[in-house]
């Protein structure tokens, strides 16, 4: 290989990115759909439930739902992160041979896309395209608020974790898109804290009133009318969670850390990895123009990262949450980046060695996986 992609990898990369994309997709599709699954056939039916919102979606469509449904749609889902995303960074930082590194280092890192895919069913991705989205849109207005709102409340009904997944990052980016921008007033200021306090409310009626009414074998009963083949059984074996109290989460939350806490050092590796990333984001914060723009965008960063270790104590996914993290750190990059700056901020750079080996590394690293490394 010629001596010049070694010192400047970064095309070869992209390509490489797309090769080990592919091997995860196939690999995904030979895994059973067990979680992603029940999720798309438990809806409304018999009243305000936790976890219901894609399920009632899907009714309205279908009263028989397919296995392979969880991959169309979890398929067209990150297709559509996907082109976010491109679009994201083209709007942010222009696609040229200076910003190649920073888009491997984001898209091509092992905690984004190529671990979406391998999650592929899952709800996590939902926070996060619908979080890009506010990156995309006008925010001049109170519609940015009130859609932000709106999303919030939609992640809540998908999933009540979303309250400390995503929600954290779509109000820092309202508040550094619209309220740092456009100021405050009387009216904005309000509107934002009755939607905080909305969101807020609705996530402890779904965590506290959300549990399914009915006895459990009655709740599969039903489940199974609404499956193409309802003698796979398999398929519905985590019906429990929608019983499960948020005690007995924790319970087992703890009683799996002894194991589970084995792989804290490899997703500090894998957070080493990004340094040159790290780097970056630092000097752009140290670039802002006013100096309550980069105490607040270091508060949300510290609220966002403390919002992840509460979920770690609620909840065993630990490489779920993990990747999760990282990915609000690359949006929130993204919004720190349209905030006024006093000076231009270097991209990461191309030719630096120990650069380029990171990032041959994070792009050969296919995914960080569920619960444990991998």
């Amino acid at each position: 290989m010629p001596a010049n992609i070694w010192q400047n990898p970064w095309r070869l990369l992209l390509a490489v990115n797309a090769a080990v994309l592919v091997g995860v997709f196939v690999h995904k599709v030979q895994l059973p759909p067990y979680v992603p699954y029940i999720h798309l056939v438990v809806d409304y039916h018999f009243g305000f439930i936790k976890r219901a919102l894609i399920g009632a979606i899907v009714a309205l469509f279908t009263n028989k739902v397919p296995v392979w449904l969880v991959f169309a749609l979890g398929g067209a889902t990150w297709l559509v992160t996907l082109r976010l995303y491109a679009k994201l960074f083209l709007k942010t930082f222009g696609f040229t041979a200076a910003t190649l590194p920073l888009f491997v280092f984001t898209a091509g890192s092992p905690f984004f896309l190529k671990n979406f895919m391998h999650t592929l069913g899952h709800f996590d991705i939902y926070g996060c395209a619908l979080a890009i989205v506010l990156l995309l849109m006008p925010a001049g207005s109170l519609l940015f608020v009130a859609a932000a709102a709106l999303f919030a409340i939609m992640l809540v009904l998908i999933h009540h974790i979303h309250l400390l997944m995503y929600v954290p990052t779509i109000i820092t980016i309202v508040v550094i898109r619209h309220y740092l921008t456009c100021g405050c007033n009387r009216i904005n200021v309000a509107f934002g804290i009755v939607a905080l306090v909305a969101v807020s409310a609705l996530f402890f009626a779904a965590q506290f009133l959300g549990t399914m009414p009915i006895p459990e074998a009655d709740f599969v009963a039903y489940l199974k009318t609404r499956m193409v083949d309802p003698e796979r059984t398999d398929l519905l074996q985590f019906s429990y969670i929608w019983y499960q109290p948020l005690a007995k989460e924790i319970a087992d939350t703890w009683g799996r850390l002894p194991h589970n806490i084995l792989g804290v050092p490899v997703f500090a590796l894998l957070i080493w990895l990004h340094t040159p990333l790290w780097r970056y984001l630092a000097r752009l914060i140290g670039a802002l123009a006013n100096e309550a723009h980069r105490r607040l965008v270091i508060a949300a960063l510290i609220g966002i990262s403390l919002a992840y270790l509460v979920m770690f104590a609620m909840v065993f996914d630990y490489s779920r949450w993990i990747s999760n993290w990282a990915v609000c750190m690359f949006l929130i990059l993204h919004a720190v980046k349209m905030l006024p700056a006093a000076r231009e901020t270097p991209p990461i750079p191309t030719e630096d060695r120990t650069t380029n080996i990171f990032g041959v590394i994070i792009t050969l690293i296919p995914r960080v996986g569920i619960i444990r490394p991998f």
